[in-house]
């Protein structure tokens, strides 16, 4: 088979002796949501949505692209527990040597997926978040309450530490909107009380969603980030002193060189097979999109044979020396840094 690797290879893998090309590979496994976030794209454009699973086969065609990632990101525009062949896919993913993670709602947590979770090898699950407590989050977050999140939580905490998967760190992912900067100093202890090995706090993108601008931190709102610098700041100083890890991150008043995706070295590869740089440039709607920028399938090649492609390698060149194409020339993520960069 064209992704065998030989004997050489696959120990230098096994060693971690071998540098791999591609930082993160982050796989859209379905864009099927049952939730109704109301500051999510598929919430507002949900009459041009397209749901779907990835199928068995596509996600098979990765397989190169897998060998040469150093981790596999199993979540794209929808809830990744929804696709009936999720655990197959982690196995499939971790068979290529790399890590994987994955980021849910919660919504389908049970104790025998907890089990399958745990016995899966999955290394990383973040549970999304938009608020510290029932009565911030849940105006926010349809269909998945604070307290089902909590109690999914704690189901695959309880099966974690009673099978000793300690391979498994369970992240919260934290979405700050400026109407909940007031919940921050909540975390470090919610954090301490589910057992939380890290939070990761980031924030929206008003261009995937314009009706939520008051609600975005925006480079020139300078106050705002300052307000919100203060208050993540102190969250992360309570967290270390517990022993706990917090990112977090925030725009500056001009570019900062880099992306803070890292799209110059990840790729994001969606429900269909398509290769994009990252999950704002190829979002599964139906109208065109004028910032939609896909260079390639793997279902008509070989995925590095696309990554490595004149045109996919030109778009990360220029990223990477400041000159973006206009697609990136604005996005928030060239103006963000994080607290530990």
């Amino acid at each position: 088979p064209a992704d065998r690797v030989g004997f050489w290879a696959g120990l230098k893998d096994a060693l971690g002796l071998r540098r791999r090309l591609v930082g993160v590979a982050q796989v859209e496994v379905t864009s099927v949501c049952p939730n109704k976030c109301g500051y999510c794209p598929r919430t507002a454009q949900g009459e041009h949505w397209k749901s779907r699973h990835m199928q068995p086969g596509t996600f098979s065609r990765l397989r190169p692209l897998f060998r040469e990632s150093g981790r596999v990101h199993l979540q794209g525009w929808g809830e990744p527990l929804e696709h009936p062949d999720f655990l197959d896919m982690v196995a499939e993913a971790r068979e290529a040597g790399c890590s994987v993670s994955t980021t849910t709602s919660g919504r389908r947590m049970t104790r025998d997926l907890a089990e399958a979770l745990v016995e899966s090898g999955l290394d990383v699950i973040a549970f999304s978040l938009a608020g510290a407590t029932a009565g911030t989050n849940d105006s926010l977050r349809a269909g998945t309450p604070f307290e089902r999140v909590l109690e999914s939580i704690r189901v695959l905490q309880e099966v974690r530490r009673r099978r000793g998967g300690v391979h498994l760190e369970i992240h919260i992912a934290y979405l700050l909107l400026a109407s909940r900067i007031g919940d921050i100093g909540r975390l470090p202890g919610l954090m301490r009380e589910l057992g939380v090995h890290a939070t990761v706090v980031s924030t929206l993108d008003g261009s995937l969603v314009p009706g939520w601008r008051g609600e975005c931190f925006d480079p020139e709102d300078r106050e705002k980030v300052l307000e919100a610098r203060r208050e993540l700041e102190s969250a992360a100083a309570q967290a270390r002193s517990l022993g706990l890890d917090f990112h977090f991150s925030l725009p500056e008043p001009a570019p900062t060189g880099s992306c803070f995706e890292d799209a110059e070295r990840n790729v994001f590869i969606d429900a269909e097979g398509n290769m994009a740089p990252c999950v704002h440039l190829n979002l599964p709607t139906t109208p065109d999109d004028p910032r939609r920028r896909v260079f390639g399938s793997c279902l008509t090649g070989d995925p590095m044979a696309v990554w490595n492609s004149e045109p996919f390698a030109a778009f990360r060149a220029a990223l990477a020396a400041g000159c973006p194409d206009i697609s990136c020339l604005n996005c928030l993520k060239r103006f963000t840094r994080g607290n530990n960069s």
